[in-house]
């Protein structure tokens, strides 16, 4: 019989994202006249670099052709990306390091969603306030909080 991970159920009800929302949007309504800096999802103040624009048409291009396409990567990432991340961004500031150093993952968000994996779940962990959201409901999902205390609105 399939049950259910009754860890997902201690998660509170509403997102940081929606929450920051609802408040913006209730201090917006309140004070028409303020100007407001957003820093939230999806809200960009600038449009993409032109050289990023071009890295990416380079990219796309690249995976058009048989000949330069790349499928999956390599555990730890394709080995030129390696060797360029090594030159450019560390040695070329003076760090010696070996492109077999270098870890290339498919971001820093699942990695720490993830990295709690290796510990048993009777493991404590301490996170920091403001966090992003993932760090904490990754724990909690995988059992390693106690019960959300909703009006302190935290663990």
């Amino acid at each position: 019989m399939v049950k259910i991970n009754e860890n997902y159920l201690k998660l509170p009800g509403s997102y940081l994202f929606s929450t920051i929302a609802k408040k913006v949007n209730a201090f917006t309504e309140a004070n028409p006249h303020k100007k407001i800096i957003r820093l939230g999802i999806g809200d960009v103040t600038q449009p993409i670099a032109p050289a990023i624009i071009q890295a990416l048409h380079e990219a796309v291009d690249e995976m058009g052709h048989k000949e330069t396409f790349h499928g999956y990567a390599p555990d730890l990432g394709y080995g030129f990306l390696r060797e360029i991340i090594a030159k450019e961004d560390y040695i070329a500031r003076g760090c010696e390091i070996s492109p077999d150093e270098i870890f290339v993952s498919d971001g820093a968000k699942s990695d720490c969603g993830n990295i709690q994996e290796i510990f048993d779940e009777s493991c404590r962990v301490a996170v920091c306030d403001p966090v992003y959201p993932v760090y904490v409901d990754s724990n909690a999902m995988a059992g390693r909080t106690g019960v959300y205390e909703e009006e302190a609105g935290k663990w």
